[in-house]
């Protein structure tokens, strides 16, 4: 197997990727970048991201970064070759394993980083993201939490009937969804209203691969 190197702790969005990686059982050379000393900024990490961000993944020589751009590259790649239940199994569910992943950027963890900085008071893996005291602004979180009830709302309606996102299994989906929304607990919103959810998340969070990422 090509050697994979991981830039980026399990403390910040790298915890995405180390998830997926403990459940497809990959041998990967984990790289600690201190984001507080800067070392994400430094000359020699922008020459393998510009950007200045962790995760990165370099895949025998393939440098990629964006966590979920990642985990749907090894699902695919590593997880097909192995028959990983993770992996898509045809063009359809690949095509519905990105649409969930885009969804939930698109319609949860934008209005979800609202809440987190103007609301969080601990430490974890997104501290770096909290605003100074007198910066916060609690409308914009309350505001940020009641425009969430709509996309929460659709996934409620889409695990109906259903465990999981994609087939009839625990895939790539679950995973990059589930990995978001349990910043969910720490920022103390309650999901009680959205039992198919609710349920839905319990199970992807207590998942072994996943202690100590979740």
């Amino acid at each position: 197997m090509p050697k994979l190197k991981l830039y980026g702790g399990a403390k910040n969005r790298g915890r995405r990727c180390y998830w997926l990686v403990k459940e497809l059982g990959l041998d990967i050379e984990p790289v600690e970048i201190d984001l507080h000393s800067g070392q994400h900024k430094s000359p020699e990490f922008l020459k393998i991201n510009p950007n200045g961000h962790v995760p990165v993944l370099d895949d025998d020589g393939l440098l990629l970064h964006e966590s979920f751009a990642i985990n749907l590259h090894l699902a695919k790649k590593y997880g097909v070759a192995q028959g990983s239940p993770l992996a898509p199994r045809s063009l359809e569910e690949e095509a519905l394993m990105t649409q969930w992943t885009f969804w939930v950027v698109n319609e949860i963890e934008h209005l979800q980083g609202v809440i987190l900085q103007h609301r969080l008071t601990t430490a974890g893996p997104a501290a770096t993201a909290l605003l100074p005291e007198g910066a916060r602004d609690p409308k914009r979180a309350d505001d940020a939490w009641e425009r969430l009830q709509k996309p929460l709302g659709v996934l409620d309606a889409t695990l109906t009937g259903r465990d999981y996102l994609v087939g009839d299994r625990f895939t790539v989906a679950d995973l990059n969804v589930a990995i978001v929304l349990s910043t969910f607990s720490r920022l103390g919103l309650e999901l009680t209203r959205y039992p198919n959810l609710r349920a839905w998340l319990d199970t992807c969070l207590a998942r072994p691969a996943g202690q100590g990422y979740v």
